[in-house]
Parts: structure tokens; C-alpha cells; sequence
């Protein structure tokens, strides 16, 4: 039997999906995984993109590296938490199209939060999920 998550948008509350996410996401019981929030860091230790969209562009890769580590996919996730430095309209439009390749037409719970600064003072984004394990 597959794990499935039921995704919601009521009426009473903005419409998420129309924005590619949603407002509320219910995993069937199993395991859950917590992925810690990925940047634009390589595992050799390359240089940090310079661009907001090159870094998000490496933090999805990185994001998506660590759900194939799970044998997960954008199917299974629960709610993506995407920090960004110096949060505006300009930056997030920046950056929508980059979540949307993580999401892969799926929508999952979305939260965004705006931040002063994250892990090393080059970084600009930051993308944290939480994931129902596929059996």
C-alpha cells in the first residue's frame, strides 16, 4: 500500500492553490522525515552563487538530492519552510519559479519566512522540508 497525502485548500482561507501550494497537507500514518534546511552549498565546497537565482537554483538541487537519499519525491512532501534574506515582492518573484521545480506540480504546505541572515553571511536562501517517507 502507498503512502498518500491529502492536500486542502478550504474555502474560508486564501486559495493557495491557485499560488502552487496548500494550505493544509494530511499524510497518512508512517514515517516522517525533517530535512534540514539546504543551501547553496556544494559538497566539495565550491563557491556560493553570487545571484539569488543561482543560489536557489543549487538549494533546490541539493533539496531534491536529499529527498532521492529517502527514495522520497515532491509527491511526499508534507510543508516546505523557504527562508529568505531581505524578503520582498521583487526577491520572491525571484525566487517562485525555483520552489515551483522543487514542487514538480505537486503542491504541498508552504510557509515563507524573512529573515535578517542565515548560516554564512553569502547566503540568501534557505529551503527546509518535512516529508512522509513513501513505504
Amino acid at each position: 500500500m502507498s503512502a498518500s497525502i491529502t492536500r486542502l485548500n478550504p474555502p474560508a482561507l486564501p486559495d493557495a492553490a491557485a499560488a502552487g501550494y496548500s494550505q493544509i497537507s494530511i499524510a497518512d500514518a508512517g514515517r516522517i522525515a525533517c530535512i534540514s534546511g539546504q543551501v547553496a552549498w556544494t559538497r566539495d565546497g565550491g563557491p556560493v552563487p553570487a545571484t539569488l537565482g543561482g543560489q536557489a537554483e543549487l538549494a533546490v538541487r541539493n533539496a531534491k538530492a536529499a529527498l532521492a537519499a529517502i527514495g522520497a519525491t515532491a509527491k511526499d512532501l508534507m510543508i516546505v519552510r523557504v527562508y529568505l534574506v531581505d524578503l520582498n515582492e521583487t526577491r520572491l518573484g525571484e525566487l517562485w519559479p525555483h520552489v515551483h521545480a522543487l514542487f514538480d506540480g505537486e503542491q504541498p504546505s508552504l510557509t515563507g519566512v524573512g529573515v535578517a541572515a542565515l548560516a554564512s553571511p553569502d547566503l540568501q536562501v534557505e529551503i527546509e522540508m518535512t516529508v512522509r517517507v513513501p513505504d
